[in-house]
């Protein structure tokens, strides 16, 4: 991966945090909102091309064959990928159709979550986000960290895209995907370590 790519996604997810997340969180805990969100991002942007096509196959299963259960495999060919998720709702719709009601985006964007497969809900419990929520919807944060993740100005899929000057922002390919992941924990890592030492500093 072009390292300058790299820093410059490093750099915008970590000012994500600071720019969201200070009032909230101390600084050895932005790693508890950022990564979960930043996979979360990735994934749907993966989901984001085969959205109608997934829409359309649970439209059928429910309405058409009558389904109670739905068919994964089906729906998994649906998306294209190894997991999918069959709300309506994507990050962007969440944050371009968000009111002044948290509750309502919380419950919202509990929908989105439950909406996906198995296989990435074990992901969110792991991740414990839904407590993150919970929290960034009390604070007054969470439609904030939505609207930055979905920026235009910078490119989480495996595509490329242009900013609105333009501009090309180059695809993210999965490879990609590991460095920029491994590099933001090594930042979380760092400042832990500095949070720790300072505190470690004061009293003594």
């Amino acid at each position: 991966m072009d390292q300058a790519l790299q820093n410059k996604l490093v750099s915008f997810i970590w000012s994500i945090a600071d720019d969201c997340l200070r009032d909230v969180y101390v600084r050895g805990k932005y790693r508890d909102v950022i990564l979960p969100m930043f996979v979360l991002r990735r994934l749907d942007c993966l989901l984001e091309e085969t959205k109608a096509v997934v829409t359309e196959e649970v439209r059928f299963q429910r309405e058409d064959a009558g389904f109670t259960t739905l068919d994964p495999v089906a729906l998994r060919d649906a998306s294209g990928c190894v997991f999918y998720n069959i709300s309506d709702w994507t990050l962007k719709k969440l944050v371009k159709s968000a009111t002044n009601s948290r509750q309502i985006l919380e419950t919202n964007f509990q929908v989105y979550l439950d909406g996906f497969s198995d296989n990435v809900k074990e992901i969110i419990e792991k991740f414990d986000l839904r407590s993150q929520i919970k929290r960034m919807v009390q604070a007054d944060v969470l439609l904030e960290v939505l609207d930055k993740f979905v920026s235009p100005y910078i490119n989480l899929s495996p595509n490329d895209a242009l900013d609105p000057e333009g501009r090309k922002l180059p695809g993210l390919s999965n490879l990609g995907m590991g460095y920029v992941f491994e590099e933001l924990i090594r930042k979380f890592n760092e400042e832990n370590n500095e949070e720790a030492g300072s505190t470690l500093r004061r009293v003594r």
